[in-house]
């Protein structure tokens, strides 16, 4: 994971473990290119990968045998797991894998301790589920975070109460609720939130009978892969991880100096997004893939604000309907414009038809006929088109930003230029005072809070 605060010097113990953990990789036929190293001194984080030679686009940093992947079929539990399938499955298909990893990482014997052992303390990833809920609602106010991690904690522990415990009493000889605590547990959802890998979630709908084992790859549970977890991640990374029948490997994609941090990509993620899942944010503005959420809720408070009281009962109607068609999530916007462009559409039509329009919008249970394709309605919502929408609709964009605005920490002023957050960005002094978490919340609060400020200015009136 990669973090805008290089951390302190690690001691000798880390040595040690990164040492073992290199003869171990050797132990396995995991193949490192004599071009790369694995370092815990000048990279983004607690370990990553930096080059000893330049690099050239398209090649094979390290190689990963599928023996050396840990998963729950290729843990000593793999029988249990196999056994007690129904059981173990769960919305998010990671409880196979955290029963594999309670056993692997507390076990003297495991084949994966010189690889687990890297991580003496997984609260050192710093996800905000180890924060303190008041700093959690406090610094993350208005980021959507504080929410997502109350879900998760109470997922987890509902999860290690209904599904572990009774497990571990039934297979005594593998787990003890003395050693494999919810506070374990817990720190390994972490853990997984920060490493794993997920190939492909389908087989490609094109692939033919030939590839059968590439979608056997396709199909594969969330899975640990030693080496690869080593790598920081940037939106502009400069390797990627290639999947193959036998192995997985790690190839630039572009040319990499000597010297320069080895970077792959967790996918296009925002900064929240990072730090929910992976506890760091990537430095403002260096995030192209930043986003910000304004809930369907605020297009209706604002469309109550341009609203006549003799309207107002027609427009309760329109916001019954927009739930019952389930068109209540989150509008997306990124620094190109809207990117649920669709959804946002629906939700402007609704509010801004008169009474006989929706008269026969609910008569027709729905669009009779859309003369906008997706391109024209993408194009519309987008940074460029937005000035040129229609007056009704900037009217609803600008309200529901400007309410969006007013729930994060400290947003008493509409303006950027008055913005408490923009003035500690551009104060070295004032942004080194704060702590680690301090940083990465004002990260992700700003890179939003700059989205909405845009969005504003292209939706005036």
């Amino acid at each position: 994971m990669a973090t805008e605060v290089k951390r302190p010097k690690m001691d000798e113990g880390v040595e040690f473990r990164l040492n073992r953990f290199l003869q171990w990789c050797d132990q396995v036929c995991l193949k490192l290119s004599e071009k790369v190293y694995v370092t815990h001194e000048g990279t983004a984080a607690e370990y990553g990968m930096l080059a000893k030679d330049d690099i050239e686009e398209g090649e094979v940093l390290f190689t990963v045998p599928r023996e050396a992947i840990l998963h729950e079929e290729s843990s000593k539990v793999s029988g249990v797991l196999d056994k007690e399938e129904e059981i173990l499955k769960s919305a998010s298909n990671w409880v196979p894998l955290l029963m594999a990893l309670l056993h692997e990482y507390t076990s003297s014997q495991s084949r994966w301790r010189p690889y687990l052992s890297l991580w003496d303390d997984f609260r050192k990833l710093d996800h905000p589920m180890f924060w303190s809920k008041d700093e959690r609602d406090t610094l993350l106010k208005g980021t959507g975070i504080p929410k997502a991690v109350d879900t998760d904690l109470d997922n987890i522990s509902k999860e290690y109460s209904d599904v572990i415990l009774p497990l571990m009493t039934k297979y005594s000889e593998y787990w003890s609720p003395q050693t494999h605590t919810l506070e374990l547990y817990t720190q390994l959802v972490a853990f997984v939130m920060a490493y794993r890998f997920e190939p492909f979630q389908e087989p490609d709908e094109d692939d033919d009978d030939d590839n059968e084992d590439e979608q056997e790859i396709a199909s594969s549970p969330p899975m640990m892969v030693p080496m690869a977890d080593m790598l920081n991640h940037i939106a502009n990374h400069n390797a990627n991880l290639e999947f193959t029948p036998d192995s997985l490997k790690m190839v630039s994609v572009r040319p990499i100096c000597k010297g320069e941090e080895v970077f792959n990509t967790y996918g296009q993620m925002a900064n929240w997004q990072l730090l929910h899942m992976y506890g760091f944010t990537e430095p403002f503005p260096n995030n192209s893939n930043d986003t910000v959420d304004i809930p369907v809720s605020n297009f209706y408070k604002a469309a109550q604000g341009i609203t006549s009281e003799l309207e107002l009962s027609l427009l309760e109607e329109k916001w019954k309907m927009l739930n019952e068609m389930e068109e209540n999530k989150p509008i997306i916007f990124g620094e190109q414009g809207c990117l649920t462009d669709t959804a946002l559409n629906t939700v402007l039509k609704v509010f801004s038809m008169s009474k006989e329009e929706f008269s026969d919008f609910k008569e027709s249970e729905g669009w009779e006929e859309d003369d906008e394709n997706e391109e024209d309605t993408a194009l519309t919502l987008s940074k460029e088109g937005l000035p040129k929408v229609q007056a009704i609709w900037k009217k609803l964009i600008h309200g529901a930003t400007k309410l969006t605005l007013h729930g994060y920490k400290d947003s008493k002023n509409e303006g950027r230029e008055d913005d408490p957050d923009k003035m500690i960005m551009e104060n070295k002094e004032a942004f080194t005072k704060l702590n680690s978490r301090q940083q990465r919340a004002l990260h992700v609060r700003y890179g939003q809070k700059s989205i909405l400020y845009e969005l504003l200015e292209l939706t005036k009136p």
